[in-house]
């Protein structure tokens, strides 16, 4: 279900897919996150590293009346401290989808589904 808005120029619908593309791009920004991965990586088995069109498949939006709830999956890079990261992450994805949408953000859950060297 698209979130709507309503202007004085008119009506706004925005999809959750965009804002799982937005919440992705957000995330392979921050330091120490080298990518996103699909959400069906542990049954798999393989952490594939998504491109930027498809970053909405490491992305679960949920909407609920209050806001927004998102789970992320990302790769992180290896040898810095993974709590950092996923912190910075989260309060930067909060961050941009807040200023951008002017959506209330409740939850920003990321799962880590492996560690890599550099690209």
């Amino acid at each position: 279900m698209p979130i709507n808005k309503s202007t004085e120029y008119g009506q706004i619908s925005i999809s959750l897919d965009a804002i799982a593309s937005l919440a992705g791009g957000a995330i392979t920004e921050s330091y120490g996150v080298i990518g996103m991965t699909s959400q069906k990586a542990i049954r798999d088995g393989w952490a594939e590293l998504l491109k930027k069109e498809n970053y909405a498949r490491g992305v679960i939006v949920t909407q609920k009346e209050e806001g927004l709830v998102l789970d992320l999956y990302i790769i992180a890079l290896q040898g810095i401290k993974l709590s950092e990261v996923v912190n910075e992450a989260q309060k930067r994805v909060k961050y941009v989808l807040e200023k951008t949408l002017e959506v209330k953000c409740l939850e920003v859950n990321i799962y880590v589904q492996g560690v890599r060297l550099e690209k």
